[in-house]
């Protein structure tokens, strides 16, 4: 246990289960800080041949980061350093050197679709839904790495999409855009998520290795910078007025500056 981190080693399988079930599963910094560690202990340990991401509580996968941890930010600057952090820890999760599953019931929202699509594989149960409604909630942005894995699965139309309407999309409309693997019932996903960890288990370990490195050099050749996006949203009167309305549970006043 890390804070509200679960992990367990159990055979091939390592498995990290945010429990936070009374915030949605939001993510603190010493979560982030635990599924970092995470990642490095599966790196080094020859044994884990799959990996599962799951929330606990059934009601979210991981509903964001928690947006109190936002009221301190005052500059652009801030919100540079934390998209730094948290690209930090995504891409821990992405360069994990065995096959990720990302089982998903409820909300997948923010930096938890954004976990979820640096996983391999998403198995999700009919409840789960999808979503980014930054531009309704708190007014920032994404890195350039999140926007890249966000297109590179369900495309530039659909990502558009996801982010103007700030609203959410089901388990079956995620599959059929690419973002859900596979659509389960309840009582269906634990056993396929066990099959599937035998499956991937016996499977050879250097193809999907190879495999997951050559699909990830693809989606980040000629990657440009966006430093300067993420701190014109972050640095913002909006951005600030965002997180206030969404901690006092009221509509924000955007303003545009």
């Amino acid at each position: 246990m890390t804070g509200q981190l679960r992990t367990e080693f159990t055979g091939t399988v390592a498995t990290a289960t945010f429990d936070r079930p009374e915030a949605r599963n939001a993510m603190t910094w010493e979560m982030y800080d635990g599924l970092a560690e995470f990642c490095e202990r599966v790196a080094a340990d020859p044994r884990v041949r799959v990996v599962v991401l799951r929330g606990a509580g059934g009601k979210a996968f991981v509903a964001g980061t928690d947006i109190a941890q936002f009221r301190d930010f005052s500059t652009g600057a801030d919100g540079h350093e934390y998209e730094r952090r948290i690209d930090a820890v995504v891409d821990a999760v992405e360069r994990i050197p065995v096959p990720t599953i990302a089982v998903i019931g409820g909300y997948a929202t923010g930096g938890g679709l954004t976990l979820a699509a640096a996983c391999d594989l998403r198995i999700c149960s009919q409840s789960a839904k999808f979503g980014l409604p930054i531009a309704r909630t708190v007014g920032n942005c994404l890195s350039m790495r999140n926007y890249a894995r966000l297109v590179s699965l369900i495309g530039a139309g659909r990502a558009m999409h996801l982010i103007c309407t700030a609203g959410f999309i089901g388990a079956e409309q995620a599959e059929r855009a690419g973002l859900a693997s596979e659509v389960l019932s309840e009582s269906e996903l634990d056993g396929r998520v066990a099959e599937l960890c035998a499956q991937l288990a016996d499977q050879a370990p250097l193809t999907m290795r190879a495999s997951k490195e050559a699909i990830r050099r693809l989606r980040e050749h000629a990657l440009p910078s966006g430093d300067d996006l993420v701190e014109s949203c972050y640095g913002s009167e909006d951005f600030r007025e965002g997180v206030r309305a969404f901690t006092e549970k009221r509509r924000p006043q955007w303003r545009g500056r």
